[in-house]
Parts: C-alpha cells; structure tokens; sequence
C-alpha cells in the first residue's frame, strides 16, 4: 500500500487521533492546566503541517470519530438519569440559569457583530456558537449562515470554555456541582461537558442537561431574530 493510500485509509485518522489523546491526557496529568483537548487538537495540526499530510486524508478517519460523538451524546444520558432526583429538585434554577446564559451569550455575539460592521450571513453564523457543532450548523444553515465556519467557532468556543470555565468561575467563587455543570453546559457544550464530568458525574449530569436545553433555547430565539432581520 502506498504511502497516500496508507494515510487515506480511515485506520491512519482514528489511531491518530487516539494516540494524541492518550498522550494529552499524559501531558494533562503531569501539567493539569494543559487542558487535554487543546494539547490534541494541536498535536494533530502540528503532526499534519510537518509531514505535508493534507487534511482531506485526516479526514476520512476523523469523520469515523465524529459518527461515534452522536451516541457518546447520548451516553451522558446515564450520569444525567442517575442523578435526575437532585436535578428535578433544582430544576427552575437551572433552566433559569440555561435561558438567561443562552440569551446573554447570543447577545453578547449579535452585539459583536454589530460593533464590527459585520452583514447578517456572519451573525447567522456566530450566533450559535455555543450549542453543540450539530445544531449550531443546523441552525447557522437554516437562516443564512455558513454551516462550516460555524462548526469551527463552535469548536473554539467549547476549547474556549474547557480552558478557562473552571478557573473563572472558581475566581468568582462558584463552587456548587450543580452551578458549575449547568454554566459549563450551557457555555462550552460537549467539550465543556466532557471536562467537567472527569470532576464530578453530578457536574457532568447537570453540563449534559444545559447542553441539550441550551441547543433548544437557542435554535428557537434565533427564529424571530431571524424575523425581525428580514
């Protein structure tokens, strides 16, 4: 097999990938501020710039790892049943929390835009940045935005929040389980989720709850945003 047809076989995207978040999770255990996602996600651009490796070939594995992110969703259903007792009994705050980070977060991107000087196609695009990659490229195509720059900023966004969630939000003395996983659900979707469920499965449980709401509230206020825009 040639060289070309080696690195195109979706066996190369998956191993690699696979053996950058093993080693990551080294880098992460012996330096935990190197947050593990962003050590991977490096560690891949790196290896593909140095080696000349184009990203199409990447790919063909990467995309077998992204079919496989639709049931590791679905497996944060577990902590989130187990835990459902302790979620119901603070249910209003949280969904209070969920709406009010959702709004302020599209708010804060649709504000962005607008002191750029940016046209309607770019806020249609950054608006959903912090639902999970799925929705957020759903919603960017339904009303005019672009689906793939979408996906990237979404991506940015969860790294965003993996990395510096934590510390923020022990800066301002946020400590409660259940606090901590809805902002970091709401904020960094399934990135932000996945960072905090190795914590806490309660954290995790509440992250996985305001990622799914999130989605929700964000996919129905960009309706009459989209309205009044047009």
């Amino acid at each position: 097999m040639s060289e070309l047809a080696w690195t195109s076989s979706p066996v190369f995207g998956v191993t690699v990938t696979l053996l950058a978040y093993i080693g990551a999770l080294q880098v992460n255990k012996k330096w935990p501020r190197m947050n593990a996602m962003f050590v991977c996600c490096l560690s891949i651009i790196m290896l593909l710039l140095v080696t000349g490796i184009p990203y199409e070939s990447y790919k063909v594995g990467g995309d077998v790892l992204v079919f496989l992110l639709g049931p590791a969703t679905v497996a944060l259903g577990v902590p989130l049943y187990k835990h459902s007792g302790v979620l119901l009994k603070r249910l209003k705050g949280v969904l209070a929390g969920i709406v009010a980070g959702s709004l302020t977060g599209m708010g804060c991107s649709a504000l962005f835009v607008w002191l750029s000087g940016a046209n309607q196609e770019l806020l249609m695009t950054i608006l959903p940045k912090s639902v999970t990659s799925p929705i957020s490229m759903e919603v960017a195509r339904l009303f005019g935005g672009i689906p793939e720059l979408a996906a990237v900023l979404t991506v940015l966004t969860g790294l965003f929040g993996s990395m510096f969630g934590p510390l923020f939000l022990r800066l301002i003395r946020v400590s409660d389980a259940i606090a901590v996983g809805t902002a970091m659900g709401t904020a960094a979707h399934g990135i932000g989720t996945s960072r905090i469920i190795r914590e806490s499965e309660l954290k995790g449980s509440a992250g996985g709850f305001a990622m799914g709401a999130a989605g929700l509230i964000t996919t129905f206020a960009s309706i009459p945003l989209y309205w009044l825009l047009n």
